[in-house]
């Protein structure tokens, strides 16, 4: 009988990795960090199944680029503190805490973005109302450029990123501002 391996949506218990290689036998390997912490992903490493990747991250982001404006560093401390400007970050709040951010910007995580700026959704958020331009700005402009096309194509208008990054602002010589850690 050909064994039965669970859909990819169902949670596996080590008991059931386990099982399955009784089933399947030990050549069955898992990969990445989890399987790491589980101590049997190491030694399996590279005999997994690969990725079937259609489309990768550098076309992603070229098309990204495509797509939507990238703001120079130069134009974007040039609009820093005009009413009509918002400035969003979209980093890990922990990038901040460790790098800092641009003084006055918004931090909208990118996990969190679609939701705050959908008007319909429970999460939305005011900084995101009609009558803006927004900025965003991850690290290094990778990010922002994907965040930027996302908020575009669901309708966001006068939308750009930061090309480069908060990295390249820091490298300007810009004003940054340091953010306390969260419950400090």
């Amino acid at each position: 009988a050909e064994p039965q391996i669970a859909p990819s949506s169902t949670i596996l218990s080590r008991s059931t990795i386990v099982g399955w290689r009784k089933v399947l036998g030990e050549g069955i390997s898992l990969d990445g960090p989890a399987a790491d912490r589980r101590g049997n992903g190491k030694e399996q490493r590279g005999n997994g199944m690969p990725q079937n990747i259609v489309v990768g991250h550098k076309q992603l982001m070229a098309e990204a680029e495509a797509e939507v404006e990238s703001m120079s560093t130069a134009d974007a401390i040039a609009v820093l503190g005009q009413p009509d400007v918002a400035i969003i970050d979209i980093r890990d709040p922990r990038e901040i805490e460790r790098e800092g951010r641009i003084p006055g910007s918004f931090h909208a995580p990118r996990g969190m973005l679609e939701f705050w700026v959908d008007p319909e959704s429970p999460y939305y958020k005011d900084v995101f109302a009609p009558g803006k331009t927004f900025v965003f700005y991850c690290q290094s402009g990778w990010r922002s450029a994907l965040a930027t096309r996302t908020v575009q194509d669901m309708g966001l208008p006068n939308v750009c990123h930061v090309g480069g990054g908060y990295r390249a602002w820091k490298d300007a010589g810009a004003d940054t501002e340091a953010q306390p850690p969260r419950g400090a």
